[in-house]
């Protein structure tokens, strides 16, 4: 058995293929009143989280492994605007969003099953405008990881609405304490 710390694809695309569903499932239908909720001043709330996974889906994954596959470390990566979608998605409503990660990501999965990756095309290298030098697993393994990081953002964040109202439940309840 492989150690359950490295990287397998296929692990991979069970996490990613879900991720959209399990957006639409949390958040479709559901009020201003939780999807535009937010933990203060700069931060990020589940409207904001989808644009951003959005704008990551159009700008990030994909071509940043074609880069590898492609180029190589002869061309580095272009910086990633992680605040895009502030501005680039304020007039959209969370239903267009979630209709466009769905749709965006489903053609990404697409794609990097098409490619039908060999150990050796994972091991490929490229170059990260802040961390260097970073292989083609570690950017497949980040994307999951990203999303499952986002999806607990969203989760905390929309359990903070009743971070009061739970009264002394609060002790019990580890998404509420402080980060």
């Amino acid at each position: 058995m492989r150690d359950p710390g490295q990287f397998q694809l296929e692990a991979t695309l069970e996490i990613l293929e879900r991720t959209p569903e399990t957006l639409q499932s949390l958040l479709a239908g559901t009020s201003d009143k939780w999807h535009r909720i937010n933990e203060g001043p700069d931060t990020w709330s589940p409207f904001d989280v989808v644009g951003h996974l959005v704008h990551g889906e159009e700008t990030d994954w994909i071509p940043r492994a074609q880069i590898i596959l492609e180029r190589g470390q002869d061309q580095p990566f272009e910086p990633f605007d992680r605040f895009a979608q502030f501005e680039r998605f304020s007039d959209w409503t969370l239903l267009e969003l979630l209709d466009r990660f769905a749709q965006l990501r489903a053609a990404s999965l697409k794609t990097l099953r098409g490619w039908d990756l060999t150990a050796d095309q994972l091991a490929l290298q490229g170059v990260h405008p802040e961390l260097g030098t970073v292989t083609l697993s570690q950017l497949l393994a980040t994307w999951t990881v990203h999303d499952l990081n986002h999806i607990a953002q969203i989760a905390r964040v929309m359990a903070g609405r009743y971070r009061n109202a739970v009264g002394p439940w609060a002790q019990y309840l580890s998404i509420l304490q402080p980060r």
